[in-house]
């Protein structure tokens, strides 16, 4: 029997609980294989030019049918920037805002600087992450359809902070959008090299090949 059975909207339990405060989340891929591989060399390796195909990717992830007021890149602590030298969300997050004819909000803002997510429980990550996040001219956001952009969602504790955030100064809507996605769930070997195969024809498409 299925660990993870669907409900009526197609959403298996993990899925459920990772779209708290979210009202839909969008992902390009899984983070494995080449996808995985080009955001180290984009966000570690810090190859900037990267961001432009990485960007269209994002874009293609997106329905054509869906509108947004407002886009986010998910901030980082002024700290943790000058260290790297760039926000990596905001990169892939400027040419998204571009396609919705919109200027890339900096309305959300980190409060604090929180631990390195990587390498703790997903308990630790939410209690690492909640009420890090503040909302600066709040009057923006209220009633706004907002789409918040990071690079990977991994158990989401960051980006549901985040959500919650936006959504306690007003949202009206808030959308994630990343490039990868970590599988919790553990998927089969036929769906995950059938996966493969579809993401890497989209990222030769991209230019990132």
């Amino acid at each position: 029997m299925d660990a993870y059975p669907l409900d009526e909207y197609d959403l298996c339990t993990v899925c459920r609980e990772s779209l708290v405060n979210f009202d839909t989340v969008y992902s390009f891929g899984s983070y494995e294989g080449p996808l995985r591989k080009l955001i180290h060399l984009f966000k570690y390796g810090k190859v900037e030019t990267l961001a432009a195909p990485l960007s269209r990717l994002l874009i293609r992830s997106l329905p054509l049918d869906q509108r947004f007021d407002v886009i986010v890149a998910m901030p980082m602590h002024w700290r943790k920037r000058w260290e790297r030298g760039f926000n990596q969300a905001e990169l892939l997050a400027k040419p998204v805002a571009k396609r919705y004819g919109v200027k890339l909000a900096t309305n959300l803002r980190r409060k604090r600087q929180t631990k390195a997510q990587a390498g703790l429980t997903e308990a630790q990550r939410l209690a690492n992450a909640k009420d890090s996040f503040l909302i600066r001219r709040s009057e923006e956001i209220n009633g706004k359809r907002v789409l918040l952009v990071d690079d990977v969602f991994t158990t989401g504790a960051t980006l549901r902070a985040a959500a919650a955030a936006l959504k306690k100064a007003g949202a009206a809507h808030v959308s994630a959008l990343t490039l990868a996605r970590v599988d919790r769930r553990g998927l089969d070997t036929v769906s995950v090299s059938a996966g493969r195969t579809v993401r890497a024809a989209a990222l030769a498409r991209a230019g990132v090949s």
